[in-house]
């Protein structure tokens, strides 16, 4: 058993109300997953659950840093994640919010899942070192295979 897994919450034996847990992403959970784009951080996260009879609203914060591979470089680097969801059971959901719902009551909840979703959703789709911040070694190189000349269909 995960040290991660004390955070899938079984809502069937919660009593109806307000909940908080507090928990951490750290470097052991996001080794332990398959095809990511994290190496390695520390996300601080945060979830208020409020269960009522049918249903459920779910609040997570996560704030930390992840490190990803830089696409210029590929050293890593870091990236600061500061974000909050609201997150609804499926019989809550209103209209148009089908993307942010989660299964009803009757399920488990996996917090720590939840929250990497959330930190994945803040990873830009290119990420790089701001100017000057790449390994130079790489960028020597990658000066060195520029192409200067116009493509053909560049041409007048």
């Amino acid at each position: 058993m995960s040290d991660q897994d004390h955070y899938i919450i079984d809502l069937k034996r919660l009593p109806v109300g307000m909940h908080t847990f507090d928990f951490k992403l750290d470097d052991e959970f996001f080794r332990s997953l398959e095809k990511t784009e994290v190496l390695n951080g520390t996300v601080e996260a945060k979830a208020t659950l409020n269960l009522r009879e049918e249903d459920y609203q779910l609040n997570i914060a996560v704030r930390g840093t992840v490190f990803v591979v830089c696409d210029r470089c590929l050293d890593p680097m870091p990236l600061e994640i500061n974000d909050e969801q609201e997150i609804f059971s499926e019989d809550e959901a209103a209209p148009g919010e089908t993307e942010k719902a989660v299964s009803g009551k009757g399920q488990n909840v996996d917090l720590s899942w939840l929250a990497y979703e959330i930190v994945s959703i803040n990873i830009p789709l290119v990420h790089s070192h701001q100017p000057g911040g790449c390994n130079q070694q790489m960028e020597l190189l990658l000066h060195d295979h520029l192409c200067d000349e116009p493509e053909p269909d560049e041409i007048d």
